[in-house]
């Protein structure tokens, strides 16, 4: 009896970490034959859990049921679990700070002690540093996440950062969270073309839109996408730098959105920056210590020479 029980919770467990598994492969994971999988998967179903036979394949899928089943976690992913939701109560969600100290106090009553014990060791040796910026409704996220995943035109009320207010109408595709803020990539109807709106600028109209047929994203690589979108494309001046030391080096001290890092080599890499001044994209580039130089706009590039020599005057 008690080796039918842990079978079953590794089964449980084992269709917990995927989305379809074939019947020959969870026998060969469990060490068992095809048919124990078959009556197995039958106690589950019995004791309430809704296990799916997938459509064209001998296989089996866990599928959503009237209640939460009770998760299995091996130890790393119950500590990333419970550090996550000490991570959220000081995050850039609203609202969402009360509902993750209860599910921790839930997880934390059933851990045993050794896990206990490593996650009072990393709460006492963290201090967070709390983010006084904008926070975003969770209702927000949730219904832009279904819109991206169902492929709905979304409608939206929106205000840009000099504080004007429009209506868009876009076809969305992912959200981008950059530590601090939520981004959305979407393409824009009425402007026909790619935009990036930050989302605790935006309230979603329901319902939502008709379904379209998802476009090409603008860039494979959506991170650095968003992050050139939000730190130059906006900008009057677009400057383009090379620096003289390596992609990992630079980010230690350049953030996604203040500028875009592309690296070059192991020893050099490309930054982008935008700013509606030249003076500010100057004393941005030199404060971060590194050997650089500047390849646009042209304006810039005067603009440098000029405050060399105004800055070597000043010293001589």
């Amino acid at each position: 009896m008690w080796e039918t029980s842990a079978r079953l919770l590794r089964l449980l467990s084992l269709l917990q970490t995927r989305r379809d598994w074939s019947g020959a492969e969870l026998a060969e994971r469990l060490e068992i034959t095809p048919r124990t999988v078959r009556r197995d998967i039958d106690r589950l179903r019995a004791l309430g859990y809704p296990v799916l036979a997938t459509a064209g394949t001998a296989g089996y899928r866990l599928g959503a049921g009237a209640d939460l089943p009770p998760l299995l976690l091996d130890d790393d992913e119950a500590v990333a679990v419970a550090m996550g939701l000490r991570t959220a109560v000081g995050g850039s969600i609203t609202g969402i700070e009360e509902t993750s100290v209860r599910a921790l106090a839930k997880l934390e009553q059933v851990l045993p002690s050794r896990l206990r014990h490593r996650i009072n060791s990393l709460r006492s040796a963290t201090v967070p540093m709390i983010d006084t910026g904008p926070t975003v409704d969770p209702s927000t996220l949730t219904a832009i996440a279904a819109a991206c995943r169902d492929s709905l035109r979304l409608r939206f009320d929106y205000r840009s950062h000099d504080g004007t207010s429009s209506i868009r109408a876009t076809e969305p595709h992912r959200l981008v969270h950059t530590g601090r803020r939520w981004y959305l990539i979407g393409w824009d109807v009425d402007r026909q073309d790619w935009r990036t709106y930050r989302v605790d600028r935006l309230d979603p109209r329901t319902p939502h839109g008709p379904r379209f047929t998802p476009r090409t994203p603008p860039d494979p690589d959506l991170s650095g996408y968003t992050s050139r979108a939000i730190s130059t494309s906006a900008y009057r001046y677009q400057a383009r730098f090379t620096l003289h030391v390596s992609a990992e080096t630079a980010a230690e001290r350049i953030t996604p959105t203040t500028a875009a890092l592309e690296p070059i080599d192991d020893h050099s890499c490309t930054l982008r920056a935008g700013s509606n001044s030249l003076d500010e994209l100057a004393i941005y580039v030199a404060g971060k210590g590194f050997d650089f130089q500047v390849h646009e706009p042209p304006e810039l590039i005067d603009h440098i020479r000029k405050l060399v020599a105004r800055l070597a005057a000043a010293t001589s």
